[in-house]
């Protein structure tokens, strides 16, 4: 799983979360640290609003939370959605003779480059980083 520290730097990079089923997230709030919680109909729905997109908790009764502004939430995107974010850029993933995941990308402008991480889903988001900054330049 992503690490909450890459997934708030893609977050202030301005990657952008449309929830759906399945996405998993965790609270800017220092009350929920290392709560992570996961996007269903039956436990959290995204509901959308004129004044903006409410994370609702159904049925929830180990306290009392009944939804909160998106802005309040941090995504975790998992391997599949960072690999899909990085589009053609991504060339491979590999697990390295030391055991971490290097994902082969090229970001415009620059040689291809190899983003290496001891979780896969961290050096997709590294790679993601340097596409994301290089497109904002």
């Amino acid at each position: 799983m992503i690490s909450v520290e890459n997934a708030e730097r893609l977050e202030r990079a301005g990657v952008r979360w449309k929830p759906q089923s399945g996405d998993r997230f965790t609270l800017h709030s220092a009350e929920v640290i290392g709560e992570v919680f996961t996007v269903a109909d039956m436990v959290v729905e995204a509901r959308e609003y004129p004044t903006g997109t409410l994370l609702a908790f159904n049925g929830t009764t180990e306290w009392a939370l009944d939804s909160v502004q998106l802005e309040q939430a941090l995504w975790l995107p998992r391997e599949d959605q960072l690999r899909e974010l990085l589009g053609s850029a991504f060339r491979s993933l590999a697990r390295a003779t030391m055991g971490d995941f290097q994902v082969l990308a090229e970001v415009p402008g620059q040689p291809e480059r190899v983003f290496s991480s001891y979780e896969a889903a961290d050096a997709y988001a590294e790679a993601l980083l340097a596409l994301v900054t290089a497109s904002a330049r």
